[in-house]
């Protein structure tokens, strides 16, 4: 008999879900509103309807489905199913949000952080498919990250590893929301290279990323840059080297530290394709410790291929 899971992609503004199978081929998918302002209630009985949702379009008998997995921005204790710390959806702080799903569908219900489930994911039918040692690296408004060893998402002993993004690359640098001064996340996000973007335009007046924004800087966003290169805009382009500069100084460390077979990178900047990666690839080669060996393998860089299925295949999978 074929198993199914049903995975879910908790966020402060939607709940997305979708029956996955065995390999991570999604099906029936789903979106509802959170509905975080009307309380806990709202929140869990939503994820409870996505779940119903998903069941019944699928016709799928309950006997299929050999659990539910659910992705959560922040901390939670993976073992009661109770989130910690949910900054984007603070009504759910020190609230079991599985047991009424465990009740109804006789299941396992697994929770996990949403960057974590989206590295699973990747591994599990994205571009880091077939790793058994991946990082995923989210460059979104902030710098997210998931580490998988061995097939299983690492997350140290209080569940919170993998806070990639406030790794130090400039002593006394940039301010981070997190209070740190200098943290990768203030440079690599899409945040980050917005700011970088800036620094040059008022640098440059001429530069053709003020006609892309209508003059009005502050339409800038993390595609301008990449734009103008594209055209032949000298800011622009060092405008991209000087992000590409940044992104890979902790793209190193994370490969010094960890070795993985891939890195994976997902978020909106990964959608620039080779002219993010085919530069990021040749600066992470000349900085990498072993670099002049041929006698080890080396790290892939690529780029995420799931979008915003990466979370629910990879909640799903938290059961398989």
């Amino acid at each position: 008999m074929k198993m199914y899971y049903i995975g879910i992609d908790l966020g402060g503004t939607n709940i997305a879900a979708a029956l996955v199978d065995e390999e991570g081929q999604v099906s029936n998918k789903i979106s509802i509103k959170t509905d975080a302002g009307l309380g806990k209630e709202a929140v869990t009985g939503g994820l409870m309807r996505a779940c119903d949702m998903v069941a019944g379009q699928s016709g799928v008998d309950k006997s299929e489905i050999k659990s539910v997995g659910i992705g959560a921005p922040g901390m939670m204790n993976f073992d009661t199913g109770v989130v910690l710390y949910c900054p984007n959806i603070p009504a759910i702080n020190h609230v079991d949000i599985t047991s009424e799903i465990k009740k109804k569908y006789g299941v396992p219900v697994y929770i996990n952080n949403d960057a974590n489930c989206a590295a699973l994911g990747e591994v599990v039918a994205g571009g880091a498919k077939g790793a058994k040692d991946a990082l995923f690296v989210i460059l979104g408004t902030g710098v997210g990250g998931g580490i998988v060893i061995d097939g299983k998402i690492y997350t140290g002993h209080n569940g919170v590893a993998g806070e990639i993004g406030h790794i130090v690359i400039s002593l006394d640098g940039r301010e981070c929301g997190c209070g740190r001064k200098g943290c990768w996340e203030a440079y690599a996000s899409a945040s980050g290279l917005i700011k970088t973007t800036k620094e040059f335009m008022l640098r440059d007046r001429g530069s053709v990323m003020w006609k892309l924004v209508g003059g009005d800087i502050d339409q800038t966003s993390g595609r301008t840059a990449f734009e103008a290169m594209r055209k032949g805009d000298k800011s622009g382009s060092e405008a991209v080297d000087l992000y590409i500069n940044h992104l890979a100084a902790g793209v190193i460390d994370m490969i010094n530290i960890f070795q993985p077979e891939v890195i994976c990178i997902g978020g909106g900047i990964s959608h620039e394709g080779e002219y993010l990666l085919k530069p990021l690839q040749k600066v992470v080669d000349a900085g990498k410790y072993g670099r002049a060996s041929d006698e080890i393998s080396h790290s892939r860089l690529v780029c995420a291929t799931l979008g915003n299925d990466a979370g629910i295949v990879g909640a799903a999978m938290l059961g398989r």
